[in-house]
């Protein structure tokens, strides 16, 4: 069964860095786009940042954009989201996802990781 498992969130002061990890497993990749999302409450998911099947990548959010990469490493299974220059408004859950066939579905999704950025 497919799985996906984030890690790497924590409470960090504005302008420090952060590089979540999500562990996937039973997943060829060459099927599926890769995507990082985030949620506060009340809010709806917001999609941050994915990979194409070809690899390509696209930054999603404009707020994160210059601040915020998405890497794969396909020979350890896992998929990255490095956030530099943190910002309050960054904190958020953060999931990472899997789109079957780049198919918009992003059927899917981790448990979360939690990231909270003081000033």
């Amino acid at each position: 069964q497919v799985q996906l498992a984030e890690s790497g969130g924590g409470s960090v002061q504005a302008g420090e860095f952060l590089r979540l990890s999500c562990a996937i497993t039973k997943m060829p990749y060459w099927k599926y786009c890769f995507g990082w999302f985030r949620q506060t409450p009340g809010k709806r998911r917001e999609r941050v940042a994915r990979i194409g099947i070809d690899g390509s990548i696209s930054i999603d959010a404009d707020s994160v954009k210059g601040r915020f990469t998405i890497s794969q490493d396909s020979a350890n299974n896992k998929l990255y989201l490095q956030m530099n220059s943190l910002k309050p408004e960054d904190t958020a859950t953060y999931y990472c996802a899997a789109d079957a066939l780049c198919g918009g579905t992003w059927g899917y999704w981790g448990q979360g990781t939690q990231v909270t950025v003081s000033s």
